[in-house]
Formats: C-alpha cells, sequence, structure tokens
C-alpha cells in the first residue's frame, strides 16, 4: 500500500511540475520567437482575420469557436506560401471542420481542394488534439495529430495531390462545433547574410552611420544618419530578424520595396520602444476608398506609441501595443503582399493595414507594388546602436510574376 502511495504522488508530482512548466495558451517560448514563429491568433481579438460570411466567433479563456448560428468561416488577412502550421483543436462528435490553405482572400481555394483542404472530422471528444501541417508552394504536403490527453491519438492522413505549386495564399478555419487554441505558423526563409563581411549589402554613400559585422554575426549599427540595402529585390515576401537597441528609445526601423538608388525611400516597419501606459499619442489616419482609391477622409486617433511604435508602418499605420522593450532581443515578421502589409513583434501582431492610395513609382507618394531592396535605417541621433541578426526572408511571388 505504502508503496502504491508513493508511486501515485510521484505520478500527482510530475503532473504538477509539467503543467507548471508548460507555456500558457496563446503565447510564444523566447526559443519559438528566435526560430521565426508567430501567433497566428493572439488569443485575445480577431485581429489579422475577417469574416467573408460574416460569422460570429466566441473567445473565451483564450479559446477560439464559431458560434451555432451560420457556418464558421474565419480568413488571414495576411497570405503564406511555405510554413508549418500548429495549432491546437477539439471536436464535438457531430462537429465538421476544415482548415483550408492557399485560399483567396476569400477562403476559398482555386482548385478542388485537394491538397488545400484538411478535414478535422476524424478525432472528436474531450480530448485536446495538437495538429502540425506542413505546407509548401500553398499546399498541404504532410498531417500529424498528437492526442494531449490521455487518448491515444488516431493516424488520419488526408489524400493529398504531389503536383508542384507555388502560390501563396490564405488560411481559412471552416465549420461548426469546434474549438481552437495555439495556432502558430513559422515560415520558410533564408538568411540575407551570409558572409561576415556584408557580402550581398552595400551602404548608401556619404552618410555617418557605421554598419559592422559582430563576431555572433550580428550587423552592428551606430551613429547616423545611415541606410544599409540589399543588393536584392523583393516586391511581395515574408521578411524575418531579430534585432536589440542597446539604447533608450533608439529610432531605427526596417524599409522595404525601396526605391534603388535612393536614400530610405520605401515602406518602413518602424522600430522604437517608446509607449505611453495609456493612450495620449493623436495620429491622423487617412481612409481611401478600396475602388477608385480615392481620399474618403481623414480621422484622428489616439495611440500609446511614441513616433509610431516598434512595429508600425511609418507615417501610415501606427503600432496597436507595446510588443518589445530596449536592451532585450526581439523578433520582426514582415508581410507584403500587393497593397496588403502586416507586423508581428515577439510574435505578436502590431499592424495590419492595407495601402488603398492610388498606385505611385514613390512610395511616400501613393502605394508602391514594384520591387525594392530591403535596407535597415541608421536614425539623426548621434547615439543610435543597434544590432539585427538571423535576417532572412521567403519571396511570395508566384512563378508567373517573376522575371524570367
Amino acid at each position: 500500500m505504502r508503496r502504491l502511495l508513493s508511486v501515485t504522488l510521484v505520478i500527482a508530482l510530475t503532473t504538477m511540475i509539467k503543467a507548471a512548466d508548460a507555456p500558457k495558451p496563446n503565447t510564444l517560448t523566447p526559443q519559438e520567437i528566435a526560430e521565426g514563429w508567430i501567433l497566428l491568433w493572439d488569443g485575445e481579438t480577431t485581429f489579422g482575420w475577417w469574416s467573408p460570411n460574416e460569422s460570429k466567433w466566441t473567445i473565451t479563456d483564450g479559446m477560439l469557436a464559431p458560434q451555432a448560428d451560420k457556418p464558421g468561416l474565419l480568413v488571414t488577412t495576411s497570405p503564406f506560401k511555405d510554413y508549418k502550421l500548429v495549432f491546437d483543436y477539439r471536436l464535438k462528435k457531430e462537429g465538421d471542420c476544415y482548415v483550408r490553405v492557399g485560399c483567396d482572400w476569400q477562403g476559398h481555394p482555386d482548385d478542388d481542394n485537394n491538397g488545400r483542404q484538411n478535414s478535422l472530422s476524424g478525432l472528436f471528444g474531450a480530448t485536446w488534439i495538437h495538429a502540425v501541417l506542413d505546407v509548401h508552394g500553398g499546399m498541404i504536403r504532410g498531417v500529424e495529430y498528437t492526442a494531449l490527453g490521455a487518448i491515444p491519438a488516431t493516424d488520419v492522413k488526408p489524400e493529398l495531390k504531389h503536383e508542384h505549386h507555388d502560390r501563396p495564399g490564405h488560411v481559412a478555419l471552416s465549420g461548426n462545433g469546434i474549438i481552437f487554441r495555439n495556432i502558430k505558423l513559422r515560415p520558410s526563409t533564408e538568411s540575407l547574410l551570409i558572409r561576415s563581411d556584408l557580402s550581398g549589402w552595400k551602404e548608401y554613400p556619404g552618410k555617418k552611420s557605421k554598419f559592422s559585422v559582430t563576431k555572433e554575426g550580428a550587423i552592428h549599427l551606430e551613429s547616423g544618419p545611415g541606410d544599409l540595402q540589399t543588393e536584392g529585390q523583393w516586391a511581395d515576401f515574408v521578411l524575418q530578424l531579430n534585432c536589440i537597441s542597446n539604447g533608450d528609445h533608439c529610432n531605427s526601423g526596417v524599409f522595404f520595396r525601396c526605391i534603388p538608388g535612393e536614400f530610405e525611400n520605401g515602406y518602413e516597419a518602424q522600430i522604437r520602444n517608446e509607449f505611453t501606459a495609456e493612450p495620449k499619442q493623436e495620429y491622423t489616419l487617412e481612409e481611401y476608398d478600396p475602388t477608385t482609391h480615392e481620399l474618403k477622409g481623414a480621422k484622428k486617433e489616439k495611440f500609446t506609441a511614441v513616433d509610431y511604435g516598434t512595429g508600425a508602418i511609418y507615417r501610415r499605420a501606427p503600432a496597436r501595443k507595446q510588443l518589445s522593450k530596449d536592451r532585450e532581443w526581439f523578433g520582426m515578421t514582415i508581410v507584403a503582399s500587393g497593397r496588403h502589409i502586416a507586423t508581428w513583434i515577439n510574435g505578436v501582431q502590431a499592424v495590419d493595414w492595407t495601402d488603398e492610395r492610388p498606385t505611385a513609382d514613390n512610395p511616400r507618394k501613393g502605394c508602391r507594388l514594384e520591387k525594392g531592396a530591403i535596407s535597415l535605417q541608421g536614425h539623426e541621433a548621434a547615439v543610435e546602436d543597434l544590432e539585427f541578426r538571423d535576417i532572412r526572408i521567403q519571396d511570395l511571388e508566384p512563378p508567373e510574376k517573376k522575371e524570367p
């Protein structure tokens, strides 16, 4: 009896320790952030998603579920192409739900669904199921399930096509009788810093910033102003990097779709870790007609972000909240696809913005869709001190759009 009690106590203690060590739902560990994981759902709002059929979704205690009044449909506003998608779900026996990839912005796949839609109806009950989907070229290439409770997982493998596709698309949740949590995504990206001598990058001449590569392999930026640009150019992409601000509210940014040969002339994902406790900073936000691209008006709105804040699209869309701090490494993800631009800081989405301005060659004057360089900004202040590492990118342009 004493031995049985001891074994029972050990099992109970082990369970408690594992529960205490387990990360909270809808959060990322520092290692996951460094590896480039982002929360596709933040656990609190539907920011970064929309419902084409105006279905209602309930958020309670970090869980997301469609209401039963109509078939649920929730679609990401950002597209992705090559990535790993993971999530937990619980499904009622009578529930019917699909996860779709490679969709258009309304959640519809562009073929017969095979390879782009995965049914979750094979596993149901009170146990949480952990799903892992490998997606390449906008198509599902592999699926794994793990039961997180005592019930063993059932091996359910969809029949997938194996034609080669290379197109980005949106992620959609469709159906009823299901609960989701921990929806995460890690893009497959390639390094933009291959050597220690800044090969593949070039400095804009005549400026004060000093760029160098540390022994740890990070790009070090000090003084200002300055502009370090990639020799390569991209229009639609997923860009990821890790950054640290080694001072108080250092001002920098990551520019993209930059006009070749011009100084800091592109869209800017802002870096400035300064926020107030209450929304005091007032910004003027322009609103354009999505069809005619004519200016409809402007409204003033207050945010906690100072000078737009880290993760903002500078002069266009302030960061919605503080997600990073000075003197701590943080991850930044930028997704640019056509007119739509989104950013994540430490894996949490900071901006979801569509540039509905009329098209223009100059992004300061309108919507620029052409390819451009990626650049790191040295601001005016002489005390700027930042480092950038693990800079990597994935091209989202389909083959038919690429130049021969």
